[in-house]
């Protein structure tokens, strides 16, 4: 086992409970590990006015990968109040921490795995097992907005339309965004004997961003006569989810479309204490649970950190440890299964360290 270096980014809320449940089960599994502290999150733009510290960054740029814990973010309103008053009205601006770490380190790949282990008594139907890739740099994310129309905007054909004081939101699709993500989905089908991909879009409305992500899927799609290519509209698809959810094998979506179907799917395998997120790229990785800081828990020890420590297994996977990934996901199975530790969304009163210490048991 080669010695790791991984940046610890706990964040806000309960980043830090559940990042203290996965490093229990690190250390258990004997990880050769040294965990860097870094900060980030709410308080730091409150002080600072950087949610993401450039110490942060550069602290990242020196590590194999990082786990990270949760985030607060709030509406652009609140964070003007809520910072300190001597950085006020000097140009500040929150941008979310994880996702400027997506577009800084080219994280373009989002992978969620949606699995729906056996026993879980919060498993809308047992044997659902797919895993979402959603494009994690473009889209509606890209960052690029304006509170107002820029007067040399509204020269654009077609703007002529919009009302000079509408807040617009640019969709940004590449063709090497596309590409790069619907490869990646068709690359582990074929790698992990996974039948079909579908491609979540709405094509039929928004013309130009997702008919290129349409097209550039059909064009990939070729190349893999192995695997089946499916298509879906992303309001068709939410449905179709719940109503046939084993009709789903791989799914590849833009970053908005994944985003959403991402929350539904980890709902129906037991709701976003199981939801498991994986920010990967050509050179680094961010792995993190998909729920939130849930500040009213914050130091409780009372959230549920199968996510989390889901995110851990699949950061072992990344690095190459895929013995201990597959040792640590079989535990956490097991524990699921025997059903005598419960956090409280699972219907139990066992904390969060105490599920931490229960799967480690079973390593």
């Amino acid at each position: 086992m080669a010695h790791y270096t991984i940046a610890w980014l706990p964040g806000d809320g309960v980043g830090k409970d559940v990042l203290d449940a996965v490093r229990i089960v690190l250390d258990a599994l004997r990880l050769d590990a040294e965990y860097v502290p870094g900060d980030v999150g709410w308080e730091f733009w409150c002080r600072e006015g950087d949610p993401l510290p450039a110490r942060t960054i550069e602290l990242m740029k020196n590590t194999d990968c990082a786990m990270f814990g949760a985030i607060t973010s709030k509406p652009k309103t609140i964070a003007d109040k809520e910072l300190a008053p001597e950085l006020r009205n000097k140009g500040y601006v929150y941008r979310s921490p994880i996702v400027r770490m997506r577009q800084l380190f080219e994280l373009y790949i989002c992978k969620r795995p949606c699995k729906a282990y056996p026993g879980n008594p919060l498993n809308f139907k047992e044997g659902i097992d797919f895993v979402i890739f959603r494009e994690n740099t473009e889209d509606l994310y890209s960052g690029i907005e304006y509170d107002r129309i820029p007067p040399e905007m509204l020269k654009i054909r077609g703007m002529e339309k919009v009302s000079p004081d509408a807040a617009i939101s640019v969709k940004v699709n590449t063709p090497k965004g596309c590409e790069r993500i619907i490869r990646a989905a068709f690359e582990f089908a074929r790698g992990n004997q996974r039948k079909k991909v579908t491609c979540v879009h709405k094509a039929n409305v928004v013309r130009a961003s997702d008919g290129l992500f349409l097209e550039i899927f059909h064009t990939i799609a070729a190349e893999y006569n192995d695997i089946e290519p499916d298509e879906a509209n992303i309001d068709s698809l939410c449905q179709w989810l719940l109503k046939k959810p084993f009709n789903y094998d791989v799914l590849v979506a833009p970053n908005l479309y994944g985003d959403i179907i991402s929350d539904l799917c980890a709902q129906m395998t037991g709701g976003l204490g199981f939801g498991a997120s994986g920010n990967i790229g050509e050179h680094y990785g961010v792995f993190e649970p998909t729920h939130g800081s849930a500040p009213k828990y914050t130091g409780m020890y009372k959230v549920n950190p199968i996510a989390t420590i889901l995110a851990g297994r699949m950061m072992l996977e990344w690095l190459g440890e895929t013995g201990s990934a597959d040792r640590l996901e079989q535990a956490v199975a097991r524990v699921i299964k025997q059903g005598t530790v419960k956090t409280y969304d699972m219907g139990g009163k066992d904390s969060t360290l105490d599920m931490a210490h229960a799967i480690a048991e079973k390593l």
